[in-house]
């Protein structure tokens, strides 16, 4: 890291005191998502970092950030690059990382050149969508031995961080089985079939897109891995068909601005919030894309119910089910152990991407850890409360990233390309055993402990040394 140093230590040669130089941030993709981003470090951490530029095909949103940055935090405006301006914004601002959160389709495509630029990365979930993309990802990071952290802010949350200290600590011995129910509501659910997320060839789908989290957690909680994946998934509720199915006679494109819509829970108005309409409403002249959608027209090729059987490495095994058109948001899980079982009760509250711009998405509203013995009363286990988005993940994940002195975690909550290899694997494994109704060996999609063992044989120092031009994707 460089240093700076103050004229007076300069003249006393006996008491130089250096100041460690601020790190520098760009962030690619400025849709809701990024204010997470973009908040902690125009604020929390500005005395830490400097945010120096945002990369969009979209200039109305940046520059809605860089109203808001001045507004909220008294920040001056940052610069603005389209996407194939990405090695000049590079070259010109000098990042020490480039913070990713586009597209999920192009995540590979700004981690990859960003290290190849000399740069180490910090990317939002999902790492990519398929293997093809994860193997330039690591292909990339043993290329030029930059660093990449992934951003799984569901393991930094009391609660499920509580779990992880249960289960390692041998509270419920050898963990056997593990049942696992995530529940997506009819506002925060319908939102991923209203937009860019409908399309799998972008996501993923959310055994991909959503899923991670999910199977990111049980892989840490079980400090395992996913051998063999089984999987049925299938639209049943959302798209025209199943609406037609169920008697519904009247469709739309859009929820604003139509009237057919105004009737409809499932439509969104991108008018009836401030945030929406300035970053989508007010932005469509730019790139043309449609926050609103209706969720029973048009093409969607995602799934909306989905049930996983994995079996794990450590010899585990778990039952999973996803679904996208639940009365209430949340999750249950359970893990059964040779020394007991573990119950995990958690509501959270709904909400809609970027719909308030506030760090509150997915934040607990009532939770409940039970420890059960073989032998023993069952006891409720005490939580601290959780304050911010995810459950109370958000703000100690940003510390985790952005503070600059960082104590030991024994948790080890911090993730690497490998464990965003590990949780797409399953999600993947999941997709291809929807397509064919087999039984999916996750080795033969991709040995990641090879990949572990080349990276670490292949680790070096690097400094930014750029390896040719390459075409950019889309923000």
């Amino acid at each position: 890291m460089g240093m700076e140093f103050s004229n007076q230590a300069k003249a006393d040669n006996t008491s130089i005191s250096p100041v460690p130089r601020k790190k520098r941030y760009v962030i690619v993709g400025t849709g809701g998502r990024s204010w997470m981003f973009i908040s902690a470090l125009a604020d929390t951490y500005r005395n830490e970092c400097d945010l120096v530029a945002f990369c969009d095909l979209n200039q109305t949103r940046m520059n809605f950030y860089n109203r808001e940055i001045a507004r909220k935090f008294g920040a001056s405006p940052v610069s603005t690059y389209h996407p194939e301006q990405f090695d000049a914004m590079v070259q010109e601002k000098k990042p020490d990382v480039v913070i990713v959160s586009s597209i999920d389709r192009t995540h590979h495509i700004y981690i990859c050149r960003a290290m190849e630029l000399g740069c180490d990365v910090i990317t939002e979930k999902p790492l990519t969508v398929d293997i093809e993309k994860a193997e330039e990802i690591l292909k990339a990071i043993e290329r030029t031995g930059r660093k990449l952290t992934m951003t799984f802010n569901y393991r930094y949350s009391p609660l499920r961080s509580k779990v992880k200290e249960l289960i390692s600590g041998g509270a419920i011995g050898e963990v056997k089985s593990v049942h696992f129910e995530w529940l997506l509501d009819t506002n925060h659910g319908a939102d991923y079939f209203r937009r860019w997320h409908r399309d799998k060839r972008n996501s993923g789908g959310l055994m991909v897109h959503k899923a991670t989290h999910h199977f990111d957690l049980v892989n840490w909680w079980l400090d395992s891995a996913p051998e063999t994946v089984f999987a049925f998934g299938k639209l049943a509720f959302y798209g025209k068909e199943n609406a037609m199915r169920r008697g519904v006679k009247t469709f739309y494109e859009r929820g604003t601005g139509l009237d057919p819509a105004i009737k409809d829970p499932f439509a969104l108005d991108l008018r009836s919030s401030e945030n929406l309409k300035a970053l989508y409403l007010d932005a469509e002249g730019d790139d043309g894309y449609k926050r609103d959608l209706s969720v029973f027209n048009g093409e969607i090729t995602i799934e909306d119910t989905m049930n996983v059987l994995v079996r794990y490495k450590s010899g585990a095994q778990m039952s999973y089910s996803l679904y996208a058109y639940a009365p209430w948001e949340g999750y249950r899980v359970a893990f059964n152990g040779t020394k007991g079982r573990i119950e995990v009760n958690h509501q959270e509250s709904s909400y809609i991407n970027a719909g308030n711009g506030a760090l509150t998405e997915g934040m607990s509203s009532s939770e409940q850890l039970l420890l059960l013995p073989l032998f023993g009363r069952p006891e409720v286990v005490e939580l601290p409360k959780g304050f911010g988005g995810h459950g109370g993940g958000d703000p100690i994940m940003l510390e985790d990233i952005f503070h600059p002195n960082k104590n030991a975690d024994p948790l080890k909550r911090a993730a690497n390309q490998l464990d965003g290899i590990r949780s797409i694997l399953t999600g993947i494994a999941a997709n291809k055993s929807f397509e064919t109704g087999l039984p999916v060996r996750v080795d033969e999609l991709l040995r990641v402990e090879d990949w572990a063992k080349a990276l670490e044989k292949n680790r070096v120092d690097v400094t930014r040394q750029p390896q040719g031009k390459v075409e950019m994707a889309g923000c």
